[in-house]
């Protein structure tokens, strides 16, 4: 299966099921890895809206504003993250937002 072929996959998945967290989650890593990385933060800003407490998306949003040198955007969004992994009860998810935090200054 070719990447585009697995980027549509997922978006026929996101369009059959629209608010499963990992089928969204999925295609905007899909996207990431594909280097289209504003799709792909429009995927993870949809995501967050619809499930905010599926927590991987935020380590992995905040990256993606970072490689695009948006690192205030990054940073809100880490907070966000650490938020989410606190209610959740995710220790290592929180470790790894607070330490994404940091590293961005």
């Amino acid at each position: 299966m070719t990447p585009e072929q697995r980027l549509e996959a997922f978006r026929k998945i996101v369009e059959r099921s629209p608010d499963d967290p990992f089928a969204r989650y999925s295609l905007a890593m899909g996207n990431r890895g594909a280097g289209r990385l504003e799709e792909a933060l429009l995927d993870f800003e949809d995501l967050a809206r619809r499930v905010p407490g599926y927590v991987p998306t935020y380590l992995m949003w905040g990256q993606t504003l970072e490689m695009l040198d948006r690192s205030a955007e990054a940073g809100a969004v880490y907070g966000r993250g650490i938020q989410a992994a606190r209610q959740a009860g995710n220790d290592h998810a929180l470790s790894e937002l607070t330490q994404a935090l940091e590293a961005l200054g």
